[in-house]
C-alpha cells in the first residue's frame, strides 16, 4: 500500500520537467474494500500526475549538498538508448542498420518507462534519421552540462573569456534560462 510523501502546498523539484513546483494535490488511487491507497500521485499543476520517484522534496536537496558545479544529478538525468523489437512488420522486411529488427527508444527514467519513441510508420519512412534523433537526445544531458559550465565560466571569469567566444556563451545561457525557465537571468559579462 502506498503511503504519501509530500503534502499539499509543499514545494518539490519536478525531475521530467526540470523545474520547481508546489504540490497542489495529493491524489490517492483507492481499490474497492483496501483501507489504504494503492498508489499516491501529486499534483503539481504541470499538466499530468507525478509519481513520488518524479519527485524530490526542497529539504532533501538541503540535506543532500550534492549540488555541484561538476555534476547537478537532479536537473540532468543519464539517458539511455535501449532497443525494442519492431511488432509492427516482418524481421525479414527489416532495414539494414546496425540492430535489424530493432528500433531505438531513449529512456529517460529510471524504470525504462518514460523517455521518447516513435511510431512504426515514422521509423520505417526514415530509420537513419529516427537512429541519429535517438543518439543527439541521449547526448543532450552531456551537452547541457557542457553549455552550463560555458556560461558559468565566462559569468565568473569576464576578463579571462576570449572575446570571440562571448556570443557563444550569452547563447548557452539563453538555451539553459529557456530549458529550466529560470526566473532569475544568467547573466553573462559583456565587453
Amino acid at each position: 500500500m502506498a503511503k504519501a510523501l509530500f503534502h499539499k502546498s509543499q514545494r518539490v523539484f519536478v525531475k521530467p520537467v526540470g523545474t520547481w513546483a508546489v504540490v497542489e494535490h495529493v491524489v490517492p488511487h483507492w481499490v474497492k474494500d483496501v483501507n489504504e491507497p494503492l498508489r499516491i500521485t501529486y499534483d503539481c499543476g504541470l499538466g499530468r500526475p507525478f509519481h513520488a520517484h518524479e519527485l524530490v522534496s526542497e529539504q532533501a536537496v538541503h540535506n543532500q549538498n550534492r549540488v555541484s558545479d561538476e555534476d547537478d544529478d537532479m536537473m540532468l538525468e543519464h539517458w539511455t538508448v535501449e532497443r525494442r523489437s519492431i511488432k509492427w512488420r516482418p524481421s525479414e522486411f527489416g532495414v539494414t542498420l546496425a540492430n535489424p529488427g530493432t528500433y531505438p527508444v531513449v529512456t529517460t527514467d529510471e524504470g525504462s518507462a518514460g523517455g521518447w519513441r516513435v511510431g512504426g510508420t515514422e521509423y520505417d519512412r526514415d530509420p537513419q534519421r529516427i537512429e541519429h534523433q535517438a543518439r543527439m537526445i541521449v547526448h543532450t544531458p552531456d551537452l547541457m552540462r557542457i553549455a552550463r559550465r560555458v556560461a558559468e565560466f565566462a559569468s565568473d571569469n569576464p576578463g579571462e573569456f576570449p572575446a570571440d567566444l562571448k556570443p557563444v556563451a550569452q547563447h548557452c545561457a539563453l538555451i539553459l534560462r529557456n530549458v529550466y525557465r529560470l526566473d532569475e537571468e544568467i547573466t553573462v559579462a559583456a565587453e
